[in-house]
């Protein structure tokens, strides 16, 4: 074990395109980077979040914690996707110890699964904006099978996953330690993956709406398949640099046009939706991360439309790190695909 402190776990993020690992020292004042590192996946190893090759996944993760000098074996790993529901919903005021048995009793009807086919868990964010006596609940479900393989995988991989988290909360944690946020402001955190985008608007550290659909920049990958007859590998290296590798620059500016205002569409939905739900509280910052947060044209369209501040999220910002080993040219290049993994690294073993 690498640190003595008792509760130290790695954070372990598994994506669809790449895996990514972080490992933090943490003290009463200080959290200090000291391992982190990613490594891409064979495409197809894992789609729309269920593992496809537990070998393949298994091997990668492997060979990132050789390379990373990663001795710690206990991991923080997360979901999302289809096999994880995230809903806020309104009850009335009840003691905790009561809370568990109404939850589950209502669970039911906002569950697309079996109940026995669900782990469930919640937590109370406070008193309703509509009635003193009620109190919204963030309900969090996720299938039982889904969680099976994820412990098979890291088990495959020789690691002890500890905690399984959901890939919207740790976003959350690892935003929650960037320096200078405004407690204020209606904040929409969206990370764009390969497979799923989840948004999560915040006031402060409260959250006020979670939501994942299915857009990534696997669609992006499709587009560059169909447009120039090639294979996945081929179109992720073409994705990764355009101006490079792109066969027709022209035909890859108008994919990455189509698909941006695409997600656009879908976000200022699912915005427009909370905001005439809430007394016209309106969204005025939006943090990016994941792969799909330097598509070119992106940020600006969604700026435009939703009238928001749009920036990259800079998840290094609230920790401690040696600058000779994590530059700045390295912290740039690596932060949006980096929070997740961070914000795993954030929890302990003990945590609820």
């Amino acid at each position: 074990m690498v640190f003595s402190k008792k509760g130290h776990l790695v954070g372990l993020d598994i994506g669809s395109s790449s895996i990514k690992a972080a490992e933090l020292q943490i003290s009463k004042n200080k959290k200090i980077l000291k391992k982190f590192g990613m490594v891409p996946l064979t495409p197809g190893a894992i789609v729309e979040g269920r593992i496809m090759d537990m070998e393949a996944v298994a091997k990668t993760i492997r060979s990132l914690f050789r390379s990373q000098k990663i001795r710690e074996k206990n991991v923080a790993i997360s979901t999302g996707g289809h096999s994880v529901v995230i809903k806020t919903i309104n009850t009335v005021k009840m003691p905790e110890k009561d809370l568990q048995e109404s939850i589950v009793a209502e669970a039911e009807q906002y569950i697309p699964y079996d109940i026995e086919d669900v782990n469930i868990d919640y937590q109370i964010l406070g008193e309703s904006h509509f009635s003193p006596d009620q109190m919204n609940v963030l309900l969090v479900a996720v299938k039982k099978d889904l969680v099976a393989e994820y412990m098979d995988l890291t088990a495959s991989a020789g690691l002890n996953a500890k905690i399984i988290d959901v890939d919207t909360f740790a976003l959350q944690n690892i935003y929650e330690t960037v320096p200078k946020q405004d407690p204020e402001a209606i904040t929409l955190l969206l990370d764009v993956g390969a497979s799923k985008t989840s948004l999560n608007i915040l006031k402060g550290s409260v959250s006020m709406m979670m939501r994942d659909n299915d857009s990534g920049t696997h669609q992006i990958i499709e587009q560059i398949c169909t447009r120039f007859e090639t294979d996945g590998r081929e179109a992720e290296k073409i994705l990764q640099d355009p101006e490079e590798n792109a066969p027709d620059p022209e035909a890859m500016a108008t994919i990455f046009d189509d698909i941006a205002n695409i997600w656009c569409s879908e976000i200022c939905e699912v915005v427009n939706t909370f905001q005439s739900n809430t007394n016209d509280t309106r969204v005025t910052r939006v943090v990016l991360s994941g792969g799909g947060a330097c598509i070119r044209g992106f940020a600006d369209n969604l700026g435009s439309e939703l009238s928001a501040k749009v920036d990259i999220i800079a998840p290094f910002e609230g920790l401690h790190l040696d600058e000779k080993k994590f530059s700045a040219a390295v912290t740039s290049r690596v932060g949006p695909f980096a929070p997740i993994a961070l914000g795993l690294a954030l929890r302990r073993v003990d945590d609820k």
